[in-house]
């Protein structure tokens, strides 16, 4: 029996999606071979590859200034990737310093040359409960960009509106929101978000970019780290993982027949109100850090009265087929992550769990 999973990412993927690779996987559309067995040169992963850039254009409601990469390595690798394109001699940049892949963008930055922190939220204890009032963004009007990150996983807090640059040149890690919800991807000079929690799989991402902003960038990169000749080449640079790529494709498949980037609010937001509903309902028991206006509809994170009872929690849900609760080292308590592919019954389920555990470790 397959398990509730709410897992932080590598994260739940549709049902459907799975067993559509599952049917697939020994004969791809009638070639006789494997998806994963099909040159990355080939006319039929061409046709994925294509219709993924398209989809996920289309999806993101990508201006005709912007175009769509495929870039292997996930977030991290573009942490580095960023501001060795961006960031030329001279020239600093600012980020927004909200949790701890936020800061582990700006501490990479500052291998790559100058770079401040616009805000740092971490409270004395080093924990972020809260984005940053329009007040504390303390933006240097001649910075390269502005680096956001949209959804901070760990501590479970999201940018809920975006902030007001005053012209300086806006990027976003979107890695845990992405396609989770609608945004006007126009007032973006780029936007990266590693596959796993909404998109896929694990070991590529997606990056959307403003095609003037880049021609500003630095030429004298080895190639395999230039956004330019990934462009140039239509992400096919090397060879690209073919069959994350694929899956990517029916994810991003399942997205628009479920409404696209608004269908997937209308569900998260009816995820998140239960959720964060039943812990504030049992608020003699459960604890959330997060002030509400800065409350994540992806990562939900909140404590029971002990972390003896913190860790029974876990080991019970466990046992009821609900997997992946257990809060990051930093944080502590539980986490749950209410991604795309997390359904209200599956939240539902977990509602009840929480009931009961209350009622009886209460």
């Amino acid at each position: 029996m397959r398990k509730i999973n709410f897992n932080a990412g590598p994260a739940a993927l549709p049902l459907p999606v799975l067993e559509q690779a599952q049917k697939e996987l020994l004969d791809f559309k009638g070639t006789g071979i494997s998806i994963l067995e099909h040159s990355h040169r080939g006319k039929d992963y061409d046709l994925v590859h294509e219709e993924v850039l398209a989809l996920f254009s289309e999806l993101m409601g990508l201006p005709k200034s912007h175009s769509a990469l495929i870039v292997q390595g996930g977030a991290s690798l573009q942490f580095a990737m960023l501001p060795m394109n961006c960031l030329r001699a001279g020239q600093s940049a600012d980020y927004a310093v909200t949790g701890h892949w936020a800061r582990l963008a700006y501490e990479e930055a500052l291998r790559v040359g100058a770079a401040r922190a616009a805000c740092d939220t971490a409270g004395l204890d080093g924990k972020h409960t809260r984005i940053p009032r329009p007040d504390e963004l303390l933006i240097d009007p001649k910075a390269a960009y502005l680096h956001i990150t949209t959804n901070n996983t760990i501590f479970g807090t999201q940018w809920r509106t975006l902030p007001d640059t005053k012209g300086v040149p806006l990027v976003a890690d979107m890695c845990s929101d992405i396609l989770s919800r609608p945004v006007d991807a126009s007032k973006f000079a780029l936007i990266y978000a590693g596959a796993q929690k909404n998109l896929g799989p694990a070991g590529l991402a997606l990056i959307a970019v403003n095609r003037d902003w880049l021609k500003t960038a630095r030429t004298d990169l080895p190639d395999i780290l230039s956004y330019a000749v990934h462009l140039e080449a239509r992400s096919i640079y090397h060879t690209p993982p073919t069959f994350a790529v694929y899956l990517v494709g029916l994810q991003l498949k399942w997205i628009k027949a479920n409404g696209g980037a608004a269908g997937m609010e209308k569900r998260n937001s009816a995820k998140a109100e239960l959720l964060y509903g039943t812990i504030d309902r049992l608020k003699d028991f459960y604890r959330a850090p997060v002030e509400k206006t800065s409350r994540s509809q992806m990562n939900a994170v909140f404590h029971t009265p002990s972390p003896e009872l913190d860790d029974l929690f876990c080991a019970d849900a466990e046992k009821e087929g609900i997997a992946g609760v257990r809060g990051h080292r930093s944080a502590g308590g539980m986490r749950v992550s209410l991604y795309n592919a997390i359904t209200l019954d599956d939240v539902r389920t977990l509602a009840v769990f929480m009931d009961a555990f209350a009622k009886r470790r209460g």
